[in-house]
C-alpha cells in the first residue's frame, strides 16, 4: 500500500543522510518530491548540486517524479521560490519536511559568533522560512474553500531536548524548533495543517566519528527507521496527529514529553527569605533527563 500516493512534498537537505531517506521513502509511497539541497559540507561551506541530482535520478529510475532545488532554506526569497517550485512543477503542495542542517560544534566559551550565527540561521530560520511560505499557501487554499490535508515535519534533536555538551548553538536551534513546531501546530490547525517534529538518532555524515558502533547499533541507526515514521506522519492516516515531538530510531519511537509544571512555593519580594523554600522545591523536582532513556543530568 502506498501511503502518500499523489501527494506533493518538499524535503530540505535531501541530498544525503536523513533527507535522502525521507525523499526516497516518500517517493516509494507515491509522493512527488522537490529534492532541496545546496550540497555543502557538514559545516555548511561550499555547494554541489550533484547529491540532489543523484536522488532525483534514483526516484525517476523507480518510476517516480522529482525535481532538484538548490535554494538556501534560510534565505527568505529562496525558501519562497522553493515552495513555489513545488506548486508550479507538480500543481500543489501537501508536505514540507524541514531537514536541512549543519554542525559547528565547540564548547560554548570557544565558539565564535560566526559559528553561532551560522547554525542558528540554517536550522532555526531555515525551518521558519519554508514553514511560513508553505503555511501561507495552505491558508490561501483553505480560505478559497479548497480542501487542505497538509503536513509539516520539522527536525529537532536529542541534543536540543536533552542538552548535549559542546553543541550550544545546535542545541539552542533544535530546542527552538521543538517549541516552534508546537506553536505552529496550534496556529495552522484551522487551515488543515498538522505540524510535528522528530528527534532522530541515525548514522549520517553529521554523526560520523562520534564513537564506534557495533553492527547491531549501526543497523538500528539506519535512516530508514526514521523515514518510515516520517512517511506515515505525512500520510492521510496521520491527519489527527499534531503538536508532537517524536524520538525516532531503530530501537523504537517515543513521544518526547514537554516541559511540565513542577513543585511550587510561595513568592516573596524579600530575597533573604527565599533560600529554604527554593531549596525545598528543587529537592522535590525531577532532574533534567539525559539523552539516553532513564538517565539523568547532574546539573
Amino acid at each position: 500500500m502506498k501511503l502518500c500516493e499523489g501527494r506533493i512534498a518538499v524535503v530540505t537537505g535531501a541530498g544525503r543522510g536523513l533527507g535522502r531517506a525521507h525523499a526516497l521513502m516518500l517517493a516509494t509511497h507515491g509522493a512527488k518530491v522537490v529534492v532541496n539541497d545546496m550540497g555543502g559540507s557538514a559545516d555548511g561551506r561550499g555547494d554541489d548540486q550533484t547529491p540532489a541530482e543523484e536522488v532525483v535520478q534514483t526516484i525517476k529510475a523507480m518510476g517516480g517524479e522529482a525535481v532538484v532545488d538548490t535554494a538556501d532554506v534560510s534565505d527568505w526569497k529562496g525558501s519562497k521560490a522553493m515552495i513555489d517550485k513545488a506548486v508550479d512543477t507538480f500543481g500543489g503542495l501537501d508536505i514540507l519536511i524541514n531537514n536541512a542542517g549543519i554542525l559547528r560544534d565547540r564548547m560554548m566559551i570557544n565558539m565564535s559568533e560566526e559559528d553561532w550565527d551560522a547554525v542558528i540561521k540554517v536550522h532555526l530560520k531555515g525551518t521558519f522560512a519554508p514553514a511560513h511560505h508553505a503555511g501561507n499557501y495552505w491558508r490561501t487554499q483553505s480560505k478559497a474553500g479548497k480542501p487542505v490535508d497538509a503536513r509539516i515535519i520539522n527536525t529537532t534533536s536529542h541534543s536540543g531536548l536533552f542538552c548535549n555538551i559542546g553543541q550550544a548553538n545546535y542545541a539552542a536551534a533544535k530546542a527552538g524548533i521543538a517549541s516552534f513546531s508546537i506553536v505552529a501546530a496550534r496556529e495552522l490547525q484551522r487551515y488543515g495543517v498538522t505540524v510535528n517534529a522528530i528527534a532522530p538518532r541515525a548514522t549520517t555524515r553529521m554523526t560520523e566519528g562520534l564513537r564506534e558502533w557495533t553492527p547491531e547499533q549501526l543497523e538500528r541507526r539506519d535512516p530508514e527507521w526514521i523515514a518510515a515514521l516520517v512517511t506515515w506522519l505525512c500520510s492521510p492516516e496521520a491527519s489527527k496527529v499534531s503538536g508532537k515531538v517524536f524520538e525516532a530510531w531503530g530501537y523504537g519511537y517515543a513521544v518526547a514529553e514537554s516541559w511540565q509544571h513542577g513543585p511550587l512555593t510561595q513568592a516573596s519580594k524579600n530575597p533573604a527569605e527565599l533560600g529554604a523554600s527554593i531549596e525545598e522545591i528543587i529537592r522535590f523536582s525531577r532532574k533534567n533527563a539525559g539523552i539516553d532513556r532513564d538517565t539523568w543530568l547532574d546539573v
